[in-house]
């Protein structure tokens, strides 16, 4: 039996059964990643994007984020296969959280696109959701769309309409800690689960890179699904090397169709 059938009796027979998701999950989509060869960070210089450059210029901090917006998010993105089939374990009761690094926020729109896939699992966005802004005085949080138009338009720095503050993608910059609540969430998760799958991540970056760390000495089952070894693979219970949009499909295959078929009772 191949490592994803094995997975997948383990999602079947599991309680609660975690994803934590990377920058991989999403290039399917037309989302560039961070740091491969062609990645986001040879095209833009991280220290434009620092939390100290917002405070200090954040007219300037907003023209270079406007364009790594439209960099990122080039063309018609939508969800692929990988978030789908993710939603389609959610809605069948068979994931209870997806923990994601991507600021996309293409699991949500896959989540919401699935009967009961919402409602049926939690999704924790470690980094934050580059489709928001959040307002760095009155802490309101609102659609980004509008406020990149206003930036497009010549307002530099844009604020808030409700107090003048100044207004922040709701991402994590660099410099910036994690926010605590979430964070939190993440590693109960993680603490909590009897597997834990991570997908399409180098785990690499701290603190986000411990949680499989942590889903192991709490007794789980651990996966990596991922093009490329990681520095966790040695002491993943499987570590699977392919494509996210192939690999994800057929575990969710094996996991509802032979699901349902050991459920059947012959007549």
């Amino acid at each position: 039996m191949d490592d994803i059938a094995r997975l997948a009796e383990r999602v079947r027979d599991a309680e609660t059964v975690v994803a934590f998701t990377g920058a991989g999950t999403s290039t399917a989509s037309g989302i560039p990643d961070f740091r491969s060869d062609s990645g986001i960070w040879t095209q833009f210089d991280e220290a434009d994007f620092h939390y100290r450059r917002f405070r200090t210029d954040p007219a300037a901090f907003w023209t270079d984020r406007l364009d790594l917006h439209e960099t990122m998010f080039s063309g018609e993105v939508e969800p692929n296969e990988a978030h789908d089939a993710l939603a389609d374990l959610a809605a069948n009761g068979q994931l209870d959280a997806i923990v994601t690094q991507n600021t996309d926020g293409l699991h949500a729109e896959s989540l919401n696109g699935h009967a009961d896939g919402q409602d049926a699992t939690e999704l924790v966005e470690l980094h934050g959701n580059a489709h928001r802004v959040v307002c760095e005085s009155c802490g309101r949080t609102a659609d980004a769309a509008p406020v990149r138009e206003r930036v497009r338009s010549g307002e530099l720095p844009p604020r808030c309409t409700n107090c003048d503050g100044l207004l922040k993608p709701d991402v994590v910059l660099f410099g910036e800690r994690l926010d605590e609540g979430t964070l939190r969430r993440a590693r109960q998760y993680a603490r909590r689960a009897d597997v834990f799958i991570a997908i399409g991540s180098s785990l690499t970056v701290e603190p986000a890179a411990s949680l499989p760390r942590t889903a192991t000495r709490n007794g789980a089952t651990t996966a990596i699904v991922n093009f490329d070894r990681t520095p966790f693979s040695p002491r993943a219970t499987f570590d699977v090397r392919g494509d996210v949009t192939t690999v994800l499909p057929e575990l969710r295959a094996r996991v509802v169709t032979e699901g349902n078929s050991l459920g059947t009772e012959t007549p």
